[in-house]
């Protein structure tokens, strides 16, 4: 990860291989945005420029020029903004300075002078620059190979304030979490199996206030992890549950977050179509995206308990794999009828879910590249809610939005619940094709303890987060978004705890 820093220096004297400012859209043409500290005669120049090069200011657009007088680095490079209002969001300026970052790797150095008056823009454009600086470099040999901007500098207009300095102390935690979990989600199966998982898990943590446990399958079988010992055994590569336990003096509240840990996901018998199969290393995103939301929260020092669990299995088709028709038991003695063979996310979902709730947490959230009815719904950049709690599901819509991850409220239907039924089993792993998303939360659902004894006891808290399409990107990069591995979910899990942290769910 690229070396950030802040300066209030005029960006003009910056020396660099690249000066980064801002072009916004409108009516009358491109405008430049930002710039404080620019000269007249510099900035008549770039507005020359801006006609020259036929800028338009439009959103991830992003064109390089060389210095013009008065500019002390060694080139200029206009990133759109797109039409903004006086009040720039921060969302326009990370996005805005992560194409910036993305478009411009093979550089050492790289200042930018966004428009950032204060704390909150300062320590956007730091994450916007950090996300965008990223390229998935290991498998690559030969020259000609770009590596991500090594050094970033960002003047702030306002001053090098502590608020800034904590927000830009933020972000490269932030952007450290993003980009390991992108690191996993971008890695070969053959590198990234159930076992090294666990032990990347080990690493990740392993300088940081956080307990490891992993369960290999001979303690899943004296446990009961049915799910995910069904699941993995079609694989020569046996599965694993990681448990991450960060426990500060003094915690607020306990969430649980669980997430789905597929390292390949051929589908099992149920083979999936070999057109877009190798697509498929990217089902372990959930569990990517908790590991490094633990790691981060622990590098923050936030006061909350996070458990973290990853349910990890490889789904292959062979003489040894879950059938159609196999009745499988949870974690906990629930009995379900396995009816698809690649509906197998819910299934070792279910297992570290019943495990989550053993602790009693007083939230529990899980993620999961689980259908791709989420993508005929939603699309490729916007995640779906599902919960059981207004306030816990609109806490989470927030907290994306600050965040700059795009999620949506979805409901679950109780009417689609009956699909579910099972003629020889307590519960189906599928039900009605149409409303799959919404079926898939139902059957989660079902595995949520209760707070409390008696049939009038409620539910814990629980969202799931299915983050099917956006997990990875198969088209170009945009934004600060690279193609591959994207790391969504990292940011919101983040922001969730810190808000939980502060005002727990009664």
């Amino acid at each position: 990860m690229p070396t950030l820093s802040l300066t209030s220096k005029d960006p003009a004297t910056l020396t660099a291989d690249a000066l980064v400012v801002a072009v916004a859209a409108g009516p009358s043409g491109p405008r430049l945005i930002g710039g404080d500290g620019f000269g007249a005669a510099v900035r008549t120049q770039l507005t020359n420029a801006l006609s020259a090069v036929a800028a338009t200011g439009a959103q991830d657009s992003v064109q390089r020029i060389p210095a013009v007088a008065g500019i002390s680095a060694r080139s200029v490079v206009f990133t759109g903004l797109g039409t903004v209002p006086a009040a720039i969001p921060a969302e326009v300026l990370r996005r805005a300075a992560g194409a910036a970052a993305r478009e411009l790797a093979g550089l050492a150095k790289v200042a930018f002078a966004l428009p950032a008056p204060d704390a909150e823009a300062v320590t956007a454009v730091a994450e916007g620059a950090l996300f965008g600086a990223y390229r998935y470099n290991r498998y690559r040999t030969g020259d000609g190979i770009k590596a991500p901007v090594g050094s970033l500098v960002i003047a702030a207009t306002g001053g090098t304030t502590p608020a800034a300095r904590a927000g830009v102390k933020r972000a490269k935690i932030l952007a450290a979490a993003v980009h390991g979990t992108r690191d996993l989600i971008n890695m070969a199966p053959l590198d990234l199996f159930p076992a090294a998982f666990a032990v990347q898990a080990q690493q990740v943590v392993e300088n940081l206030p956080v307990a490891v446990t992993v369960l290999d399958e001979r303690r899943l079988s004296r446990g009961g992890y049915g799910g995910i010992l069904a699941v993995g055994q079609g694989s020569s590569r046996p599965p694993r549950l990681v448990r991450l336990d960060y426990s500060p003096t003094g915690a607020s509240s306990h969430v649980a977050l669980v997430g789905k840990g597929i390292t390949f996901d051929s589908g099992g018998l149920s083979i999936k179509p070999a057109g877009s199969m190798d697509e498929m290393k990217s089902d372990m995103s959930g569990a990517a995206a908790v590991l490094h939301c633990v790691a981060a929260v622990a590098e923050l020092g936030l006061p909350i308990r996070v458990t973290g669990w990853l349910a990890i299995a490889e789904n292959m088709p062979s003489g040894t794999a879950q059938r159609p028709s196999d009745v499988i038991t949870i974690r906990g003695g629930r009995t379900v009828e396995v009816l698809n063979t690649d509906a197998e996310g819910r299934l070792v979902l279910a297992d570290a879910l019943v495990a989550a709730g053993e602790l009693k947490p007083d939230v529990i959230v899980d993620i999961a590249t689980l259908t791709g009815a989420q993508v005929i719904a939603l699309g490729s950049r916007v995640s779906a809610i599902m919960s059981n709690d207004d306030d816990l599901r609109d806490r989470v819509h927030r907290v994306a939005d600050t965040s700059g991850e795009q999620f949506w409220p979805m409901p679950l239907p109780q009417e689609l619940r009956a699909s579910l039924d099972s003629r020889v089993a307590d519960i189906a792993n599928i039900g009605e094709r149409f409303g799959g998303m919404l079926v898939a939360g139902l059957f989660l659902k079902e595995f949520i303890p209760s707070r409390g004894d008696g049939d009038g006891a409620e539910s814990v808290p629980w969202a799931h987060l299915d983050i099917a399409g956006p997990a990875f990107n198969t088209g170009s990069g945009h934004g600060y978004t690279p193609p591959g591995g994207t790391g969504v979910g990292v940011r919101t899990l983040v922001a969730l705890c810190e808000d939980l942290a502060h005002s727990p769910i009664e």
